[in-house]
């Protein structure tokens, strides 16, 4: 390996410096305290020089082995970021362009005692206008990004990862870097560059088989013999093969038979089952005496993305079949963790990646403008069961088709497809994030006429190169060509369907910042909702850490500079001005923290709403919509501190959004909406098997932690993997049994109780906004902290009832068991989850507890 410490030099000789590989410029910058972090106040904006320049990596290597006693020496790159020249001993190897490619450069006539390696990098801000110029034909859009982004143009003219020219929820930090492992392998004979495994369920016979790649590169003159040996220990599966390699670089494909005597426990998704995988050894005996022995995990599992008619409706359905059992897919988007990857660690990916298993999610769709993420991400999905969607990098804008480029994009996708296929967790490959979208609603302002130019790019870009490669090397998962799209119907549409966003087709992506989001009529009632949101402020705590006192407020210089979105600080204050009351504190500082606050309510009460409608539009058509079968919010995860429509704050830290998707993606919860001044509850359940329950209500008046009236209904039935309606009554008929109540003065809440401890989440429904509430009273809330274990409880107590209790503590790294609740009860225990050491002291002093009413 050639990892650890280089030397950094800038393009004009006057910084030099050094730096770790994988690294990049700023991050080297940054650990020589060259330069401040670069997340702080305007620091995106100040150190645009360090992209714009052309930096130099460079190393002196020992070769650690007897050059003579090898056939063959190889120089590999895993991941360069991103134009770059490579030399050794002053001679050129090649050259680079895309960040997703591994390359591979033969040193075997070059290579010394003692080397000198260099890899002269080129901005890739300057790269990308230049290829953008030399495209003279037309023009291919976006040019540039919004100017509230601040970013770069031309992101769409080089395979780099598409959000560090900027997004709308992100900064401008085109890099430049060794981002991946860099080694010399030497070897004789023959080599494994790839090895996957695929497997397959063959109906007829009821049984697995297990489908082995290997792609090998053979250097002797003539082909060699060998054998092949497989041992699955656990599914007393031994098979022994023999084999012919042709020299070159080549594949061998083999099928092994699972022992029908022996039980196979398949991969399932989080929620459904066990995530198992089979120890396994593969050995390749070749006749030159070399062996091979590959250790790896074989997971079971099948996919199929079901496109079929519904009855009672037109269309098609669109939802996902893993080991033949519909699965409701629940969970968010993911977009990159920081902006310089290697600061993304396998500890950060796996408390985000947790996080989300934790809040009960089983799916992320890994976004198209970010970058494949590294092996150990997949490796954590395959352990804990989150199903990836994954895109191929391609995002909100249109793609140029010349040859190097489709060449470059080829080599992209076929290294990509093989080093990613073996993972059990992705169930689709996705051509791209919006792009069908982009030219069927022309976002672009293209003259009709010219149209076409575009279509045909387009095809030949998803269709006749991604898709072409994908099926040659992966039959096991679905493919569709761009999100949203609508499926089969798109393709029968020549690819561009005339609406990607039709609720009979496909998948859908919804933004609606201006309508009252606590109402579910505005919501498409689609097949699978794939992205929607809304925005709101991480903690005061996070923006803390990279902000200065004259920065504390919503309409600082500050709080617009990160506000990557237009309109987006006042788009909040108009969302949570239809149900709360604005802060009017005196107190600057109270007031930013008291406008974050409910900037988190109103995001969690906004995507609870439209999830729970997705949830409860599961099983049933209404004027030809629904059979909603997947809500994946936008976003998970956060890139830096700044507002966006993240649910995880950056350093893992969960909004108020989180927490309630711990509860409206519950695998049994009770939902209810209003239609025509009648409520409904429904029961969803994710479970397997049906459920009788008892559905409790209880209807409180805003004065008082004693409910005015309760209701249990006895032997309600949920059935399994559904949603029903197990409740009915007008709203007038529910407020006159309840006495004293009215729409302004009540709230309901309602939970399932089951044998044997099962029991959902309690949720609630407003009658009316709580900036009309008539009753509601400022409580007074109080905690006294214990620790047990290794967790830490946190003993609740209130005055009154205290509607989006907020418990935080600061810095302190962790979580708590439930947060942002309604509290209708006199006392209520918490749970902390600490991710780090802490003690009962420290906890104290840094909790804060904020209700609705707190806000002044």
């Amino acid at each position: 390996s050639l990892r650890g410490s280089w030397r950094l030099r800038s393009g004009n000789g006057s910084v030099v410096l050094p730096a770790e590989v994988p690294g990049c410029v700023h991050t080297a910058l940054r650990r020589r305290g060259l330069i401040q972090d670069p997340y702080y106040r305007f620091n995106d904006v100040m150190y645009r020089w360090i992209s714009l320049d052309n930096w130099t990596y460079s190393r002196t290597f020992k070769t650690p082995f007897d050059i003579r006693k090898w056939q063959k020496v190889n120089l590999v790159f895993e991941g360069v970021d991103t134009v770059a020249q490579i030399l050794i001993n002053n001679v050129t190897l090649g050259r680079t362009d895309n960040m997703f490619i591994r390359y591979s450069f033969d040193i075997t006539s070059v290579i010394k005692e003692v080397n000198f390696v260099e890899v002269r990098f080129l901005s890739a801000i300057s790269y990308a206008a230049e290829q953008s110029r030399c495209h003279k034909a037309y023009s291919v859009p976006p040019a540039c990004p919004p100017p509230v982004q601040k970013g770069e143009c031309h992101a769409n003219f080089i395979r780099k990862e598409q959000c560090s020219f900027s997004w709308d929820w992100g900064p401008s930090f085109p890099t430049q870097g060794i981002w991946k492992d860099v080694r010399i392998e030497a070897y004789n004979h023959y080599h494994l560059i790839y090895f996957s495994l695929t497997p397959f369920f063959v109906k007829s016979v009821q049984q697995w088989s297990l489908e082995i790649e290997a792609i090998f590169d053979v250097i002797t003159s003539k082909p060699l013999a060998g054998l092949v040996a497989v041992n699955i220990p656990k599914l007393q599966t031994q098979q022994m093969f023999s084999v012919k390699l042709q020299p070159g670089e080549g594949s061998i494909v083999l099928l092994v038979n699972i022992n029908k005597s022996s039980t196979v426990e398949p991969w399932w998704p989080n929620g459904h089952g066990k995530q198992t995988g089979y120890n396994m050894t593969t050995t390749f005996i070749m006749e030159a005496g070399y062996q091979i022995e590959k250790f790896s995990k074989a997971y079971f599992r099948t996919v199929e993305l079901v496109q079929e008619s519904i009855p009672g409706s037109p269309g098609l359905s669109f939802y996902f079949r893993i080991n033949g059992r519909p699965i409701f897919i629940k969970g968010s988007n993911w977009i990159p963790a920081d902006s310089f990857q290697d600061r993304v660690t396998y500890d950060i990916l796996w408390l985000l990646l947790k996080s989300a298993a934790d809040a009960n999610m089983n799916a992320l769709r890994v976004w198209g403008g970010g970058v494949y993420e590294q092996d150990e991400f997949y490796d954590i999905c395959d352990e804990i069961g989150i199903m990836i969607w994954q895109d191929f990098m391609f995002a909100c804008a249109l793609y140029p088709t010349d040859q190097n480029y489709l060449e470059s994009v080829r080599a992209e996708v076929s290294h990509q497809v093989r080093r990613l296929k073996s993972h059990p967790s992705i169930i689709l490959w996705s051509g791209n994030n919006e792009n069908e979208a982009a030219i069927a609603s022309n976002w672009f302002s293209i003259p009709y006429a010219d149209r076409e130019i575009y279509i045909k790019d387009y095809v030949m870009l998803y269709v006749k190169n991604i898709q072409e490669i994908v099926l040659a090397e992966d039959k096991s998962r679905p493919f569709i060509a761009s999100s949203p799209t609508n499926g089969l119907e798109s393709v029968k549409e020549g690819w561009i369907s005339q609406n990607p966003y039709d609720t009979h087709y496909g998948d859908t992506h919804f933004y609606d910042y201006s309508s009252d989001c606590w109402n579910w009529t505005v919501y498409p009632k689609t097949r699978f909702a794939s992205e929607y949101g809304f925005q709101s402020w991480p903690s005061f705590n996070t923006i803390e850490k990279v902000s200065s006192v004259e920065d504390w407020s919503y309409t600082s210089n500050f709080s617009l500079h990160r506000q990557h979105h237009e309109d987006g600080n006042d788009q909040m204050l108009r969302l949570v001005g239809h149900h709360f009351k604005l802060p009017q504190s005196t107190d600057p500082i109270k007031k930013f923290k008291d406008t974050i606050y409910l900037t988190q309510a109103m995001q969690a009460q906004c995507i609870k709403t439209e999830t729970e409608f997705y949830r409860f539009s599961q099983s049933k058509i209404v004027k030809g919509e629904g059979h909603t079968m997947g809500a994946l919010y936008w976003q998970l995860n956060d890139i830096w501190q700044a507002p966006s429509w993240a649910s995880l704050e950056y350093g893992g830290k969960w909004k108020l959004l989180h927490y309630f998707a711990q509860n409206f993606f519950a695998p049994l919860l009770p939902v209810a909406y209003e239609d025509k001044g009648v409520l409904y509850i429904y029961g969803v359940s994710d479970l397997h098997v049906d459920h009788k329950l008892t559905l409790r209500v209880a209807v409180h008046t805003w004065s008082a932690l004693e409910p005015v009236c309760t209701l249990a209904k006895d032997d309600v039935t949920i059935t399994a993997q559904s949603a029903v309606p197990i409740y009915k009554e007008s709203i007038n008929d529910l407020l006159e049994r309840c006495r004293n109540c009215t729409r302004k003065s009540c709230v309901v809440t309602f939970w399932l109780v089951g044998e044997s401890g099962l029991q959902s989440p309690r949720n609630h429904h407003f009658l009316s906004s709580l900036k009309d509430a008539v009753g509601l009273e400022k409580a007074q809330l109080s905690a006294s902290v214990s620790q047990r274990d290794d967790v830490y409880i946190f003993a609740l107590q209130t005055t009154a009832i205290a509607p989006f209790v907020s418990l935080d503590v600061g810095s302190i790294k962790g979580r708590f068991s439930d947060n942002g609740f309604l509290m209708t009860e006199k006392k209520k225990a918490v749970v902390f989850y600490p991710w780090e050491p802490t003690s009962v002291e420290e906890l104290e002093k840094a909790l804060t507890l904020t209700s609705l009413l707190d806000v002044a």
